[in-house]
């Protein structure tokens, strides 16, 4: 049995299991979908949303990218923040990264990655490039990243209060609130950061009056 058919095999023999524990799941589940969480978090495949929240399929609206980054041209991920905000509603928008992450240490060097991977790593380069007076002065290489992977999320965070999507929300239903977490590969433990809600200070370069 190739990779392919493994996992065929093992998403057939998932779902015989959840139908024979908890015969209304599917149908339940098929019927509405009322996550109140959305999830913007790394692509790699060691921090899947749901398992290290131990959440079921239907409460995490998830989007993943390298790095876990809210770039203000990105449609793919604003695309995703609107409907989730304004469709379905959720009350929390979460950014976690997680220690180690291969993106930010890429970034942190000089190594060239080719056009499109050099294109996206330069946003964490600009994080690092506006902390670099505290950055540079760790020397232990695994503490700086550790620390370039907070403060990432702290930005990226930060980027989702400027947008308009978030503004418009926090003016008419104040709602949500902005979560910025790190996970653990280490300990499998969550590690809050840097939180945002309707009434946090935004620069007022960004912010929109006529919502």
């Amino acid at each position: 049995m190739n990779d392919i058919d493994k996992i065929l095999q093992s998403n057939k023999d998932w779902a015989k299991y959840v139908s024979e524990e908890e015969p209304d799941f599917f149908p339940t589940l098929a019927k509405l979908q009322s996550p109140k969480f959305l999830w913007i978090g790394c692509s790699d495949s060691r921090v899947p949303a749901d398992q290290i929240t131990n959440t079921k399929p239907g409460e995490i609206f998830v989007h993943r990218n390298i790095a876990n980054l809210v770039i203000h041209t990105d449609v793919n991920l604003l695309s995703v923040l609107d409907y989730a905000v304004r469709q379905l509603k959720v009350e929390h928008v979460i950014v976690c990264g997680h220690y180690g992450c291969g993106g930010v240490n890429a970034a942190m060097s000089n190594n060239n990655f080719d056009i499109v991977l050099n294109m996206w790593l330069r946003n964490i380069k600009d994080v690092y490039r506006m902390h670099s007076d505290e950055l540079d002065k760790i020397d232990d290489d695994k503490q700086r990243s550790d620390r370039l992977v907070e403060l990432n999320v702290v930005e990226q965070v930060k980027h989702l209060a400027k947008t308009s999507i978030i503004q418009r929300a926090w003016k008419h239903h104040q709602m949500p609130q902005l979560h910025g977490w790190v996970y653990g590969l280490d300990n499998g433990l969550i590690k809050t950061i840097y939180q945002m809600n309707h009434d946090s200070e935004i620069d007022g370069l960004y912010v929109y009056t006529d919502l």
